[in-house]
């Protein structure tokens, strides 16, 4: 299923200017660097023992469990190119906003009398920096999933629905059964 928060993190990792490290040494050892020299800190954190760290590290062994594997790209990908990753963010809420492709079942809320019948749609628009930020903002701060989407459905009734207050006033949307979603910076 998509989720809002992944698709948030690939949008964000498009603006990486180098590759993520790809061999397991060389992403133990990254994680390492990481976390000031500790091979025991980066062992809490994968959930393995030391001196199996260590032994990546040194490159004695070259190929994890594929759980490992997953949880190893998974933490090196959250750290990779901290700066570009602030900085893409913080061109996209204040100047640039974010592009979305969203595949979904939009249901509304609207006066009576009107079709608030739920259905697909297939979406691309531009959002402005003030909807970027607040995806953003909220993403940061770790709210959950639906909260996510509600942020991400708000953005798209005002800027899509209601033509940023032009029409439709009081339309409230509702985003569900995503399909497919995609974000650019």
């Amino acid at each position: 299923m998509v989720t809002v928060a992944e698709e948030l993190d690939k949008a964000v990792q498009g603006a990486f200017t180098r590759p993520v490290p790809k061999s397991a040494g060389a992403q133990m050892r990254y994680l390492v660097k990481q976390h000031q020299r500790s091979t025991r800190r980066v062992a809490e954190l994968l959930g393995i023992s030391q001196r199996t760290v260590e032994r990546y590290v040194k490159n004695q062994t070259k190929m994890p469990r594929p759980e490992l594997a997953e949880r190893l790209e998974r933490e090196v990908r959250t750290r990779w190119q901290p700066q570009i990753r602030a900085r893409a963010k913080e061109a996209a809420a204040t100047t640039n906003g974010i592009m979305i492709d969203v595949q979904a079942r939009f249901g509304y809320t609207a006066a009576p009398g009107t079709t608030d019948q739920a259905r697909v749609r297939h979406l691309t628009l531009a959002l402005p920096p003030r909807h970027a930020a607040r995806l953003l903002a909220a993403q940061e701060a770790g709210v959950d999933e639906d909260e996510l989407r509600q942020v991400a459905a708000e953005a798209l009734g005002e800027v899509y629905f209601r033509d940023n207050g032009r029409r439709a006033h009081g339309l409230e949307v509702e985003l569900t059964d995503l399909v497919d979603l995609q974000f650019e910076l």
